[in-house]
């Protein structure tokens, strides 16, 4: 989502452009992305170290632009629909401040998450208890299997 909300801020190009995107977003019934969350109902605590990590990269480097379009939307989005910002949505400037690509936002989120999901398989691994998933993956359908010796 992250990733999303750079191209919107690209797409919506300058802070006079904000208000009417967002307004039409919003007639339109269209999601904006970096808004809602399926725990949080009040603020993620790490949207207000990214705010103000945002925030400062764009002081120290000089361009205020994509974090004061950041904070128009968020002041738009709360007041027309009391939504507050993700951990996407400011992570998206302070990544882009910080000089990465776009298209790694993702991989570098999910690269942070790695400790977390390492402790769980060693928890998992140490208890030894059977893990039953609430479904199960069956890959793509209706692909053939070719032998490994027919593969170009």
């Amino acid at each position: 989502a992250n990733e999303d909300v750079m191209k919107m801020l690209g797409e919506i190009g300058t802070l006079s452009n904000v208000e009417p995107f967002i307004q039409n977003k919003l007639q339109e019934k269209k999601k904006i992305p970096g808004f809602g969350h399926r725990v949080y109902r009040v603020e993620d605590p790490r949207t207000k170290h990214l705010r103000k990590f945002s925030r400062l990269l764009a002081e120290t480097i000089g361009n205020m632009k994509w974090y004061e379009m950041s904070e128009k939307i968020e002041a738009i989005v709360k007041k027309e629909k009391n939504l507050i910002p993700n951990v996407d949505f400011y992570s998206a400037t302070t990544y882009y401040y910080l000089g990465i690509p776009v298209r790694l936002f993702t991989p570098i989120f999910a690269m942070s998450r790695m400790a977390g999901w390492t402790a769980h398989i060693m928890e998992q691994y140490a208890d030894n208890r059977l893990i039953r998933p609430l479904s199960e993956y069956t890959g793509p359908m209706g692909v053939h299997w070719i032998p490994v010796e027919n593969r170009k």
